[in-house]
């Protein structure tokens, strides 16, 4: 790779790295504001969390349908549209009438953010194969690593000079921004004639194929109940940290990112382990450090432990994901040749469907109780261990020792 092909790719994928960090911007940014939004609206801990189970939801079902609708429609005009209307949305957000409203707009936000995970990754695939996908994908998962660190500091960094409000202004900005990016710098990528008819009688019948695999089910609920303790730990942490331990919203922030430093070193870890062990044995290995970790952080909140306890133990059961993630990522798409496309779609909305579930269940108590979230995480850890005893056949190894997983495979995990 010349240099001139390496500083076109670097500006391409800073680029398409902006349209990713939608998902984590979304979710994430305004994590330090729950506080000033319930004491705005007059409202509770649970309904403000609702407004993050909402946009989760839009992520999941978004991502289905913005995907289809780029193989339809192709890439350039799904993306405009959508760019424009997470401008509207999150103007929306920023001046809700009440709680009601913005939960509804948080899932609209959601939904059409999905098309910036999605179909940047869909472009990325129209225009490289081979040697060069590959380079170009550890090139974004590179750069994307740093977005769940940065979005809740950029949210506390605006909160601590304006309102809550101004959150979701900067975000109604990266809108317009990404709407001219979209007019201005993104082509058309998949050719007209690769333009595919909709069939919906096919998609549900490869969906059902899917759902009755017990094999790809198990690593796919495994996988997606952990990210479901995940999401349990982002809803929840802005009150536990704020409310109950006293923390400001930068110092939350900080303690925040650590959750995104967990997972870039686990991810690594993963890695570099995919060539050297049998992935089934990296699975499980990440199976039972899950179970271990949420089993202190149920200790730690039933004794009501100090701060770092519980940032410690947070700290490694979200790593924990970036263990478990990527290998049943790779595990789950084994067989899935012939529908890979479904498949992974499958796999991507899972995750966020059940953290929609998770979150709102973290402030069943009220803002002052961990309690809560102790139990769920525990939950998800013994969950996923019972899914895996049950739904894939004990002792089985779905990719023998010698053959190594893919960097492409892993790298399609940290996309979505």
């Amino acid at each position: 790779m010349n240099a001139k092909t390496s500083k076109h790719q670097l500006s391409f994928a800073l680029m398409l790295v902006v349209f990713c960090a939608l998902g984590p911007f979304t979710v994430d940014m305004y994590l330090s504001s729950f506080p000033q939004i319930m004491n705005s609206f007059g409202t509770n801990a649970s309904m403000v969390q609702m407004s993050l189970t909402a946009s989760l939801l839009g992520l999941s079902i978004g991502q289905m349908v913005n995907g289809t609708l780029s193989d339809v429609h192709g890439r350039r005009k799904p993306l405009l549209i959508s760019m424009f209307l997470y401008f509207i949305s999150s103007i929306g957000c920023a001046f809700a009438a009440n709680i009601q409203i913005f939960i509804a707009l948080r899932f609209i936000q959601g939904f059409v953010a999905s098309a910036g995970l999605v179909i940047s990754r869909a472009i990325v695939r129209d225009l490289y194969s081979g040697v060069e996908l590959t380079k170009f994908f550890a090139l974004l998962s590179t750069i994307t690593s740093v977005t769940p660190l940065l979005s809740p500091l950029a949210g506390s960094a605006v909160s601590s000079f304006t309102s809550w409000m101004g959150v979701f202004i900067f975000t109604a900005l990266l809108g317009i921004y990404l709407t001219i990016k979209t007019s201005w710098k993104i082509k058309e990528t998949l050719p007209v004639d690769k333009w595919i008819q909709s069939n919906f009688s096919e998609l549900l019948n490869n969906y059902k194929k899917l759902i009755f695999d017990r094999t790809f089910m198990g690593y796919a609920l495994v996988s997606g109940i952990i990210f479901a303790g995940v999401f349990a730990y982002v809803s929840g942490s802005p009150f536990i940290y704020q409310k109950i331990y006293g923390v400001s919203p930068q110092v939350f922030s900080l303690l925040f990112a650590l959750n995104g430093i967990s997972l870039m070193l686990a991810a690594q870890l993963t890695k570099y382990l995919a060539g050297r062990m049998n992935p089934r044995h990296i699975f499980l290995i990440g199976l039972w450090y899950a179970f271990i970790a949420s089993l202190a952080v149920l200790i730690v909140v039933l004794f009501h432990g100090p701060l770092v306890a519980l940032v410690i133990s947070l700290f490694l059961f979200n790593s924990s994901n970036g263990i478990i993630g990527p290998i049943s990522f790779t595990l789950a798409m084994e067989s899935q040749g012939h529908i890979a496309g479904t498949a992974s779609a499958l796999l991507g909305i899972l995750p966020f469907l059940l953290g929609s579930v998770a979150s709102p269940l973290v402030g069943i108590e009220g803002e002052y109780s961990a309690f809560p979230l102790g139990v769920i995480i525990f939950t998800t850890s013994l969950l996923a261990v019972f899914f895996n005893g049950v739904l894939i056949k004990k002792g089985k190894v779905v990719a023998s020792s010698s053959k190594k997983i893919s960097n492409v495979q892993l790298l399609n995990h940290f996309k979505r």
